[in-house]
């Protein structure tokens, strides 16, 4: 018996481990570990829990309808998975384990205590790429090193890709007989573990979902992705962040459609379609640089001397911001904007990162986790490459002295205020003209049920900038 582990990997097609595992004619089961304890503690949103077990019940039932079994097991921490999967292996004479990498350390360091159980009974395990392009430490510098800097990353990125191609592999073909499936909900033991398990509808799951996302986004934005991707009341970007993250789709089922669609593979500025590929490179540069530099997945600067930045951890200012209650229209809607749906625009991500960091002068920290408790598509390696080049700290950051000016940026990107009107609705009657400076108009109108600025941003930027300067010394 061969045995397939999913975890955020959880689709049919091109999926390394399940399609190694499909090879010959051995009986194959799979499995998916609930780990709830371990979830909390890594602060994933409830919205990814239940997005993510939707996705799992969906795919229950793709198994089954091509004769494949899925287990479920639960296990409360890391901890206690190498001694759980050991005894499944043994209950269902599993031979051999397949699975594709985890990236984060406590995940490979999970994966190596299952590895070492599971060879005590003679079980091997077949760890594969299932989350990258290019696998992890394919991509290195000509002394062998992890790149620091994107630019030079992605020229390798693309050379790499250029020598060794890819193939996009189908869901596999049924192995027997249709079996049945008991959903999720039905299950006492994981409704007590997790309570509500009623996906959000504006987060539909399966792989049809992602691929029509995919599709209507090749299809009518990602020509004009470059002009349109940083207006937040525009539909301008793909919208996929959740389906990648949990797995539900594959980077390489991106780059291999983009490439459809557009005839070749756009590798410079000038060919449309690049700037959207670009964006899957950054992410690849994230995941490899978790893989290679584990301190990154313990709370640590990937510039070491920037762990000696005076950072603030003011309650009171870090729950204006969490709240949406900062005073900067622009800010306090893309904070509402997450916290009701699980999601926010990419340009907003880098505003609200750059204001908490440079104008509240509070610790990056403190943001990537309350990200990680807010967001559907809460991933370590983008969430952490993040909130550390906002925050200046990491690789490839933006320099110490570029501060987002959150008025600016929402003149800019949201100009005539459309976005801001719609989550902040103390706002929604204020012409244009006012939307991102409000507090005069308000004034004259007698309303005072919008807050004030808490800081003064040429203040506060003044103050972020002596921060690192102060490293120089």
């Amino acid at each position: 018996m061969k045995l397939v582990w999913f975890r955020n990997d959880l689709r049919l097609a091109d999926n390394p481990a399940l399609r190694h595992a499909c090879a010959g004619d051995e009986p194959v089961a799979a499995l998916f570990i609930i780990s709830p304890t371990q979830w909390r503690q890594h602060k994933m949103a409830p919205i990814r829990q239940r997005f993510m077990l939707a996705q799992v019940d969906e795919l229950g039932r793709e198994l089954a309808a091509l004769g494949i079994p899925l287990h479920l097991l639960r296990v409360e921490t890391f901890a206690e998975a190498p001694a759980a999967l050991a005894d499944l292996c043994r209950e269902q004479g599993v031979t051999q384990l397949y699975a594709n990498q985890a990236i984060e350390i406590d995940e490979q360091r999970r994966d190596h205590a299952v590895s070492a159980a599971l060879a005590e009974q003679a079980v091997s395990c077949h760890w594969l790429n299932g989350c990258c392009v290019l696998p992890p430490g394919r991509v290195l510098t000509g002394s062998g090193e992890m790149f620091k800097v994107f630019t030079p990353f992605s020229r390798a990125w693309f050379k790499a890709l250029d020598e060794e191609g890819f193939v996009i592999h189908r869901a596999p073909a049924p192995r027997g007989e249709s079996l049945p499936w008991q959903p999720l909900a039905e299950r006492a033991w994981v409704d007590e573990a997790l309570g509500e398990l009623t996906a959000d509808p504006r987060w539909p799951v399966g792989e049809a979902e992602a691929l029509r996302r995919l599709n209507i986004f090749l299809e009518q934005a990602v020509l004009d992705y470059g002009e349109t991707r940083d207006f937040p009341a525009i539909a301008g970007t793909s919208v996929l962040s959740p389906y990648l993250a949990a797995g539900i789709i594959s980077p390489r089922q991106c780059v291999a459609a983009l490439q459809q669609r557009l005839g070749y593979r756009p590798q410079s500025k000038a060919q449309p379609g690049f700037v959207w590929l670009n964006e899957l490179i950054w992410r690849e540069f994230y995941r490899h640089l978790l893989v290679l530099i584990p301190t990154l997945s313990m709370n640590r600067p990937f510039k070491p001397e920037t762990a000696a930045l005076p950072w603030s951890w003011d309650p009171d200012a870090f729950a204006a911001w969490c709240e949406g209650r900062t005073g900067y229209p622009i800010v306090d809607a893309a904070m509402r904007c997450l916290n009701t749906t699980g999601w926010m625009h990419n340009r907003l991500r880098m505003i609200v990162a750059s204001f908490l960091t440079k104008d509240l002068h509070i610790h990056w920290r403190l943001g990537e986790d309350y990200f990680m408790s807010r967001l559907i598509d809460g991933d370590l390696a983008a969430n952490n490459g993040g909130w550390q080049w906002a925050a200046g700290t990491g690789a490839d950051a933006a320099p110490y002295f570029r501060v987002f000016n959150p008025t600016t940026q929402g003149q800019r990107f949201d100009p005539q205020g459309e976005f801001i009107r719609t989550w902040v609705t103390e706002l929604a009657d204020i012409p244009a003209a006012y939307v991102h400076q409000p507090h005069d108009w308000l004034r004259l109108k007698g309303r005072q049920d919008y807050p004030a600025p808490m800081v003064d941003h040429a203040v506060a930027r003044v103050r972020a900038i002596e921060m690192f300067r102060s490293l120089e010394k």
